[in-house]
């Protein structure tokens, strides 16, 4: 496996990248360098790489009523596919929701 650095520097594009096209490029590459010939994770596997590579922003939302509900709707029906569309929706609901996302506006505001 390529380190994911080592594959963004090879996309052109981004090549003069803003951080943010960077930041999603990356989250793509990721989701795609665990999806399956089709472009798309089972349900089992969307939760393992949440839990891998989204760890510091789902740390401590176990408790969480809506954390427990994207978690959940991953466990059920298994034989159900995550494409990249679904993903990013559930990064999106995790983000908004994590007390990280607390912990950068906070940042922003100190400077």
């Amino acid at each position: 496996s390529i380190p994911i650095a080592k594959q963004l520097a090879s996309i052109k594009a981004l090549g003069q990248g803003s951080d943010l096209e960077k930041a999603f490029a990356t989250v793509a590459l990721v989701y795609y360098n665990n999806a399956d010939p089709e472009g798309k994770l089972s349900r089992a596997e969307t939760k393992s790489l949440l839990q891998t590579q989204f760890w510091h922003f789902i740390q401590g939302q176990e408790n969480k009523p809506k954390y427990q509900e994207i978690i959940s709707d991953l466990d059920e029906e298994p034989e159900n596919k995550t494409d990249f569309e679904d993903f990013m929706m559930t990064l999106v609901m995790l983000t908004l929701m994590s007390d990280l996302l607390q912990e950068i506006k906070n940042v922003n505001n100190t400077k």
